[in-house]
């Protein structure tokens, strides 16, 4: 349920013959009165004796009776709306909901026979608006300081009494959403997505890898990007503003955004928190992914143990690690953990003080600095090491996950949550590729079974059903019904084609790791197999053509096999299509 507040207007009448007349962005159907200040208000759509002429003037009436001084825009407005799947309230519900959105904001608390006048106005299933007039009959005016957040409170409190969609209360952490004009122009651009998520991105990856304020200028400017400083008389640096090049206003002057209106982490202050660990030195990628391992387990283990102040530093700290190991990961699961640092940004922002010295925090953020130094790591396949840092970052989480909800944040929560979900997607595919690279085809000895598969058709789906049944006897019933059985018969079908006995292969990708945890044996095994494809496609590149010609400009294989790659059964993470923009920084 989301309560919005609208400017204030002088136009009681207008607003009124808006509400009950047809409507312009929506149809109105059957406007009537839910709801009023006082048990004798007609309805102008109900009582023939009633005009909206005369509704107006009732709500005037005290406006005008006004000593003094009158308020220039005394019309208070404020839709309530549901989410679309919301089941549809009753006209009795509307109106309580509206009386106590009145209590909440000021307007008319509960027994206050002097407050101000209002009616509630339902011409949709799913939403109410509220008109009121900011004049009490006592002569004196309301106050509506904190009537957004009373409202919001009292929002929440109806989605549980009710069994409505739960949103979140107003904390101060969610991201800055591109508006409606910006979410135009990049389709008027041909752009994949408004300039100012590309700028977010740009900037959380500058100050996740900076080490201090000139790397973080310079990472900005090798990014592509525009930057302006704020510089105070005494000299020092109080802020910056980035825009993007070619992105211009009516009158061609560049659009700036301040980092606070990007992100409330990103603001020039937030962003020096980052700048206070020394960075140790790793002599290869190996035992750079080794290292940051180590330093995850240990602070995952940390993680809240010094109170709730020194977690929310904590997470802060763990989502800038998320966003710098998905720049310098394996090209294989570049995407997952891309998509991972973006649904745990959210999650990275409790509310609330915070701590910057907890030990945690420091392990997180050597551990980001141990990622960050070495951008050599960027396009390499060291799938074997990465994989102890996978598992390690996906406990990392799931202590996030524990932390957030003992404070009761469950907005942090559930954003951890689906960034753990992405993690282990790219445990499993990263775990698929490793039983690629050690795959040897067994010498192909007649069996039971064996020749029967190799004459059947590849769309045979019964000849699938028998290799599951064979290599993996004791999970065959569950994975036969699971919901993602389709997509695993699909991925064991590719095999198959590719001349490869898809009994084998998934033998060896059942065997890389453990099965018994999974909540989808079957949705496990087709990241696996999607990790052991892709692993083998760029050996078989890597064998037939020159190293320099392997992979192409968008870390997929170019070599002889000329198929486009199985689809990948996930979601494609919000600004991670191609854009026409500053290239990144490696």
């Amino acid at each position: 349920m989301m309560p919005k507040q609208a400017r204030d207007g002088d136009d009681t009448c207008g607003l009124l013959r808006y509400l009950y007349g047809p409507g312009k962005r929506d149809e109105h159907v059957d406007p009537r009165m839910v709801a009023a200040w006082a048990p004798y208000v007609g309805d102008p759509a109900r009582s023939p004796g009633t005009s909206l002429a005369d509704l107006a003037l009732l709500l005037d009436a005290p406006v005008y009776a006004l000593k003094g001084k009158k308020p220039p825009l005394p019309v208070f407005h404020v839709a309530v709306r549901n989410a679309p799947e919301d089941r549809i309230l009753t006209d009795d519900e509307w109106a309580r909901i509206a009386r106590e959105m009145m209590h909440a904001s000021g307007i008319h608390p509960h027994g206050d026979d002097q407050a101000c006048r209002w009616v509630a106005v339902r011409h949709a299933d799913d939403h109410i608006h509220i008109v009121a007039t900011r004049a009490r009959e006592d002569g004196k005016q309301p106050d509506l300081g904190w009537s957004k957040l009373r409202m919001q409170a009292a929002a929440r409190g109806f989605e549980v009494e009710l069994g409505l969609r739960r949103l979140t209360h107003g904390d101060g952490t969610p991201r800055k959403w591109p508006k409606t004009g910006e979410k135009e122009k990049a389709e008027r651009r041909g752009l994949s997505e408004p300039v100012r998520v590309t700028l977010q991105r740009v900037v959380r990856e500058a100050a996740a890898a900076a080490t201090n304020e000139t790397d973080f200028f310079a990472r900005l400017g090798t990014a592509g990007v525009r930057v302006q400083q704020r510089i105070a008389p005494d000299g020092n640096i109080t802020g910056y503003s980035v825009a993007m090049p070619g992105d211009r206003d009516s009158a061609h002057t560049p659009i700036f955004f301040s980092g606070s209106k990007l992100a409330p982490d990103l603001s020039l202050p937030r962003v020096r928190e980052r700048w206070q660990t020394p960075i140790p030195s790793v002599a290869s990628v190996g035992q750079l992914w080794r290292l940051a391992e180590a330093k995850v387990r240990e602070a995952g283990e940390e993680l809240g143990a010094g109170g709730r102040s020194e977690g929310a530093g904590e997470v802060a700290a763990l989502g800038d690690l998320i966003v710098v190991a998905a720049v310098t990961a394996p090209r294989l699961v570049r995407r997952q953990l891309k998509e991972a640092a973006y649904e745990f940004e959210r999650a990275s922002r409790a509310p609330g003080d915070r701590a910057l010295e907890g030990q945690a925090r420091g392990l997180y953020r050597q551990s980001a600095r141990t990622l960050s130094q070495s951008v050599s790591a960027v396009g390499r396949n060291d799938t074997a090491a990465a994989l102890g840092f996978l598992l390690s970052l996906v406990t990392a989480v799931d202590a996030a996950i524990r932390w957030h909800q003992a404070q009761t944040h469950r907005a942090q929560a559930e954003a951890a949550g689906r960034a753990g979900r992405l993690l282990r997607e790219a445990v499993e595919v990263t775990a698929g590729a490793n039983a690629a690279r050690g795959f040897r085809p067994r010498t192909r000895t007649p069996r039971p079974g064996s020749a029967r598969r190799g004459a059947a058709a590849p769309g045979n789906r019964s000849v699938m059903t028998a290799v599951v049944q064979e290599a993996l006897p004791r999970q065959a019933p569950a994975i036969l019904v699971d919901a993602a059985w389709p997509s695993l018969r699909a991925r064991l079908l590719e095999i198959q084609r590719s001349g490869n006995d898809p009994v084998e292969v998934l033998t060896a990708v059942a065997a890389s790791r453990e099965l018994a945890s999974a909540d989808s044996v079957a949705e496990v095994l087709v990241w696996r197999l999607y990790g052991w494809e892709r692993q083998r496609q760029e050996a078989v590149a890597a064998t037939t053509r020159p190293a320099s010609e392997t992979t192409g400009g968008k870390g997929r294989p170019s070599g002889p096999i000329r198929g486009r790659a199985p689809s990948e059964p996930g979601r494609r993470p919000p600004g991670d299509e191609p854009f026409k923009g500053p290239r990144r920084a490696r």
